[in-house]
């Protein structure tokens, strides 16, 4: 098994979280370098040509792309323990949750995002570090909306077992950390990121424990 990871990837640090809750550990880890270009480089993109990570190779073909199909594909093929709840209705509530992290919130604040508004419409640093927090503050907004109003949370996004919802929060309160949005306003967001904290699958995943993350941050 190969991943091709960066430490402040968001995206990476989900597959990350599952390949630890599943026990496995790649046999080899390639940086992408997405602060120095790497992804533009031709060898990532014939990996990738999207130029974004993670990727995933397991065994023969052609690496695996984008972490929620990365992180589903681990769960079917690795099934203990499972990331998503047997009941259909709540397999799609657990997904939703998860896209509005992965589909509606990280899309647009990824390094290419935060290249093109700089390069193509000249906002500054501050500019930019501000649209980053407003997509944080909104998809923060919408997941506290759901977890404290809705029965079926629990000690995580999803009653009392660990789901890709709870992998995705966790991602999501690392960017927020990233870019200082107060956590204060989402209470239930706040607790149940505190809590996979302490789960050890979760922490060896953070992005500040990677090879390359800046000490004492």
């Amino acid at each position: 098994m190969k991943l091709f990871s960066f430490w402040r990837s968001l995206a990476t640090y989900r597959v990350r979280i599952a390949l630890n809750l599943k026990g496995l550990t790649p046999d080899e880890v390639i940086e992408v370098n997405l602060v120095q270009g790497h992804q533009r480089d031709p060898k990532y993109r014939a990996v990738n040509p999207m130029m974004s990570l993670p990727a995933l190779v397991d065994g023969d073909g052609p690496a695996l792309f984008e972490s929620l199909a990365i992180v589903e594909y681990l769960d079917e093929a690795y099934p203990n323990p499972p990331l998503l709840p047997k009941d259909l209705k709540a397999r799609a509530r657990v997904r939703g949750l998860a896209q509005i992290v992965a589909a509606d919130s990280h899309p647009l604040i990824v390094p290419r995002v935060r290249e093109y508004l700089a390069g193509q419409f000249k906002i500054d640093e501050a500019g930019v570090h501000t649209w980053c927090q407003h997509w944080h503050q909104a998809a923060l907004s919408g997941l506290e909306q759901h977890l404290a109003g809705e029965a079926d949370t629990g000690t995580y996004c999803h009653g009392e077992q660990v789901t890709l919802a709870d992998i995705c929060l966790a991602s999501q309160i690392a960017g927020a950390n990233f870019y200082k949005v107060d956590l204060a306003p989402y209470p239930t967001v706040r607790r149940i990121g505190e809590t996979l904290a302490r789960i050890d699958a979760f922490a060896r995943a953070h992005p500040l424990k990677q090879p390359g993350a800046p000490t004492g941050a």
